[in-house]
């Protein structure tokens, strides 16, 4: 693409140096990808600040450099206020605005966004349409997956992405919307079909100023659904009824409303709930007719993530059929309420619960099908929102006949600064700290007896755990099985 054509996307901008009729072969804000005749976009970020890599940019070939200041070299720079917010229409004028051209839905809330990704995945995948996934997880084109190192990846992944999902025929894109990535704009040019509200609880506090703030964010996935009603090219908005910010939310977009619930009246809606030890049952009531739904999935949240599933599905068009036969044949997402089988007399069950409010519903799931005693093993990650440190332990004492708090992923904390941070202020002394994550687990298995159930929560799918600079391998999921194996417990 040429750069006169490429820079058509950005209103303002100022040259350093007169550039000519320069062919652009790809963007990228990372000095070490560069690529010859690539356009570096410097970005000044929490950790590096791109301005200085710009005579390596030049050195390894880059045809051009975007930046918010003159700098020393001698190929061609364009100058604008701010990088950030220029590289989303960048990245969608290089790509040829991708999102025009499948169903693309958006996930926001504070849980859900995942296991509702791979739900949704399920139905139009039945409905034989091809699917993308971005989130916490890996970015999935069909049956290709791809790594990826935030829930909602910058603008110039995204957008790539996308371009790569059209071309391999996708049809409907999923994809977790994160609020860091909403207040940075990650997803500006992404046009959204349909965006879906799951739940609002506290997290991210350490980047958030408040909850309001937190809440604003989330918002505004819903209100750059636009202003305009398109009838050949409609979106819609799905939110949970039941959450106490739901109302709020209608106002933040001009968009129809499909609302989802079980306690006040909805558009979809879940009547007689039966939770079981081997999954859940429900009538599901909507506006295209009612059906009684057995779901391998357990808990009361998962209920609403079906529900949420059920409203998405319906609002791209989806027949009802498609959509009841497959919340029944779906057997959940890893991380996600995941049980360890290795022959054992107890229950252990790895969960991503990593908010007071997940942890919550994870621990009132387990104790309607509890037999004996709950064991949980949390703690809290390093780095991030210390206010929700004692709230996590305070669900965990509340819920648990024993709590084991443990390291989550310190990064650059001392895990004991952690622990003590959760423990101050509680009441109970139903807990001991453990703050060796193996040997916590270890413990937990070892005071487990017939009919317990053995929750660790916080890290769910992650195979790996943050310490200090170095990412360590790390699964709980295997560490429960080999201490299983090795206490001589199983199979």
């Amino acid at each position: 693409m040429k750069l006169a054509v490429l820079l058509s996307a950005l209103p303002f901008y100022e040259q350093q140096a007169a550039h000519k009729e320069i062919d652009i072969t790809g963007l990228t804000i990372d000095s070490r990808e560069i690529k010859s005749g690539n356009l570096f976009i410097c970005i000044d970020g929490a950790v590096v600040d791109g301005h200085t890599f710009a005579r390596q940019a030049e050195e390894q070939g880059a045809a051009a450099i975007l930046a918010e200041r003159p700098l020393d070299v001698s190929i061609p720079v364009i100058l604008v206020k701010d990088t950030l917010r220029a590289l989303a229409p960048l990245a969608n004028a290089f790509y040829a605005y991708p999102s025009k051209d499948m169903r693309v839905i958006g996930i926001t809330g504070t849980n859900g966004k995942t296991s509702m990704t791979y739900l949704l995945e399920s139905i139009f995948r039945a409905n034989e349409e091809a699917t993308g996934v971005i989130g916490t997880i890996q970015m999935k084109i069909k049956d290709d997956t791809f790594p990826v190192k935030n829930t909602t990846p910058d603008a110039l992944f995204l957008q790539k992405g996308f371009r790569k999902m059209v071309d391999q025929g996708v049809d409907t894109a999923v994809i977790e919307v994160s609020s860091h990535a909403l207040d940075m704009g990650r997803v500006h040019g992404t046009d959204f079909d349909i965006a879906v509200f799951t739940n609002l609880s506290q997290d991210h506090l350490d980047y958030h100023e408040s909850f309001e703030d937190y809440f604003h964010a989330k918002s505004l996935l819903f209100s750059q659904l636009g202003n305009t009603f398109d009838p050949e090219h409609p979106k819609y908005a799905v939110i949970n009824s039941d959450d106490r910010y739901a109302e709020a939310l209608t106002k933040s977009t001009a968009q129809p409303i499909c609302t989802y619930g079980i306690e006040k009246e909805a558009d979809i809606m879940a009547k007689d709930i039966q939770l079981a030890s081997n999954g859940t049952t429900f009538l599901l009531q909507t506006p295209k007719g009612e059906a009684r739904i057995t779901s391998k999935l357990m808990g009361k949240f998962n209920v609403y993530n079906m529900l949420a599933a059920v409203g998405a599905a319906m609002c791209s068009g989806i027949p009802f059929e498609t959509i009841c036969s497959t919340l029944q044949e779906t057997t959940g997402v890893a991380g996600r309420f995941e049980p360890v089988m290795a022959g054992q007399s107890f229950g252990v069950i790895v969960d991503y619960a990593h908010t007071p409010d997940s942890l919550e519903n994870v621990l009132t799931t387990i104790k309607s099908i509890v037999k004996g005693s709950i064991i949980t093993v949390v703690g809290c990650g390093g780095d991030r929102d210390k206010t929700k440190r004692p709230l996590m332990a305070g669900k965990a004492v509340q819920y648990s006949d024993t709590s084991i708090f443990t390291a989550d992923n310190p990064r650059s904390e001392d895990p004991q600064d952690i622990l003590e941070d959760m423990v101050q202020g509680l009441e109970s002394n139903q807990y001991v700290i453990v703050p060796d994550r193996t040997e916590a687990i270890r413990h937990a298995i070892e005071i487990a007896g017939d009919g317990d159930i053995v929750l660790i929560a916080g890290k769910g799918h992650e195979t790996y755990q943050i310490v200090g600079n170095q990412v360590l391998d790390f699964d709980d999921r295997l560490v429960a099985a080999e201490a299983i194996k090795r206490l001589g417990l199983g199979e």
